[in-house]
Formats: C-alpha cells, structure tokens, sequence
C-alpha cells in the first residue's frame, strides 16, 4: 500500500485502516489462519514433523496448479493434493511417521515428485504463469467474504478433531510405546493427525499461498514450546504469537510498500529469536544459580573404612 503512510494521530490511522472492507475481511481471515495454525503447528513441532509439514506446505502448490489445469478450483487441488500426500506419508512411512531416517527420505522423495509435477502443470497452461505468485505467497488482501466463510467452514470440524483427540493425541505423540502399551491407538492416530494437517494446510494455504503456510505452522508453535513445555501454556502462547504476527504483519502491509510475506515471516522470526534468546539467558542464569556440592576434607563419610 504505497499510498498510504501513518499520522501523528495513530487513532485516526487505525480507524482509516479499519475503514477498508478488504482491511477487515483480510484480519477475518487472518484471525481464523492464525489460530487453526498455531494449534495444529504446536503438535506438529511437539511431534517432530516439521519436515512432513513442509512437505505438505509445498505440494499444495501442484495441487493447485492441476487443478486449475483441469478448470476446477484450485482449493480442491490444494486439499486433494495435501490430503493425498499426507495419507500416503502416514501408511508408507511405518510406525512414528517422522522420527526415522527412512521415512525422511520418503517425505523428501514425495516432495520432490509433485513439485515437479508443479511445474509440468504450470508449462502445460501457459496462462497459469499470470497467477503463480498469488498460489505460492497468497493474497491476503484480495480475499473475499465468500472466501473467509469457506474458511470458516473447513476450520470447524478440524479444530474439533483436535479438541477431540487431544488427550490421547498428546500421550501418543510424547511418549508412542507406552501409549501403545496401555492400548491407545498410536498408528490410527498418526493417519489422522497427518489428515487433520493435510486438511488444515489445504485450508490455510487458500488464503496465504503454498509457502507463508509453513511459516505460520512452525515459527509460533516453536516460539511458544521455547518458552514453556506444559501444553495448555503452550497452546495458549502458540495462539497468542500466531495472532500477534498475523495482525501486525497485515497492518505493516497497509502502511508499507513490502509485501504482506516479509512482514509475516520477518515479525514471526524475530519473536523466535527473542524467545530463544531469553530462554537461553535464563537457563544460565539458573546454572549459575545452582549451588556447587564440594566434598569435606576428610573425604566423605565411611571413606576411611574403603581406604583401610
């Protein structure tokens, strides 16, 4: 937005800003990304798929571009595509999809079939070539309202899922044998939770493109676990920084020339650093703290009896 620049009176600024219809569909749809994100990111950092999400990030991209090639809306490649990825990652990939080395290189290797797929697809429609930045990086500030209550709809049954399979969900996810052990269905819940992501990269990359899905996903899930490990916390914080990153990322767009992906990513990274920065203060601080055990001079009690 190059026309537009702050005030002295940042009341004023905010009211023009929020004077805007696609201003305020834009924070709509924002507010929804940033929460379905950080919950489904929180667990996938907590599970170690970082790389799987990734992947899903990425092949939406293909997704879409098919599905445009085929004339059919490009939300139905991004979910045909994202869930297709994710069934297939979660029954090939063996038990605890995403901690071993085997099932990286079948992740890597799906990555890299359908981004190629991608590109044949964008070849073979020449007239796609117009609209590739919008299916990577998204247009926030194009959306529509028709388009924020699609989002809306597909956030719902995601979120109760997880509110549903949270408990079992997390036992699975920190500690897979015992939970297995104690008859918890670790392998069935590995499938959904990769669905649940599929579905919800598919919903959120319709709105921020196939690449800022990924930063969404992770940054505020990691920043929120470097500060605390109990979940309800972390939960809570992963939201809170989503939120934060999506909401000031949107208001810099307005007010700058710099596209809306720069800000989200740079304001989201810089509260990683400073989270990582502040954890690892503290951690000195606290072995600093910690009181050094010396030995007696005479060595420790019955030490005599073992030297006789």
């Amino acid at each position: 937005m190059n026309d537009v620049r702050f005030s002295v009176d940042l009341v004023a600024d905010v009211v023009q800003m929020w004077s805007q219809p696609f201003m305020v569909t834009a924070f709509r749809a924002g507010t929804i990304v940033a929460v379905l994100s950080a919950l489904t990111g929180w667990l996938v950092v907590l599970r170690r798929q970082t790389f799987v999400a990734h992947t899903l990030s990425a092949v939406g991209f293909p997704g879409a571009a098919g599905a445009t090639l085929l004339g059919v809306g490009a939300l139905t490649g991004y979910f045909a595509f994202c869930l297709a990825a994710a069934a297939v990652i979660a029954l090939l990939g063996g038990r605890g999809v995403g901690r071993h080395g085997h099932e990286s290189a079948l992740v890597g290797t799906i990555q890299g079939f359908l981004l190629a797929c991608g590109f044949v697809f964008v070849a073979l429609y020449r007239g796609f070539l117009n609209g590739t930045n919008a299916l990577l990086f998204g247009s926030f500030l194009g959306i529509t309202g028709g388009q924020v209550t699609v989002l809306a709809v597909l956030a719902v049954p995601v979120l109760a899922l997880l509110a549903v399979a949270g408990r079992p969900l997390l036992f699975a996810s920190t500690d897979p044998e015992t939970a297995r052990a104690a008859g918890v269905p670790v392998r069935a819940l590995d499938l959904g939770f990769l669905l649940v992501l599929g579905a919800t990269v598919a919903a959120v990359a319709s709105i921020t493109g196939a690449l800022l899905v990924f930063a969404l996903l992770v940054l505020p899930a990691a920043t929120a676990q470097r500060i605390t490990a109990r979940p309800a916390r972390g939960l809570a914080l992963s939201v809170l920084f989503g939120l934060v990153a999506v909401w000031s990322a949107l208001t810099a767009t307005y007010y700058s020339p710099c596209p809306l992906g720069f800000w989200l990513t740079s304001i989201a990274f810089a509260g990683f650093v400073a989270a990582a920065g502040i954890r690892a203060g503290l951690d000195r601080r606290h072995r600093r703290g910690r009181p050094v055990r010396t030995f007696p001079r005479d060595g420790l009690p019955g030490s005599e009896r073992i030297a006789q």
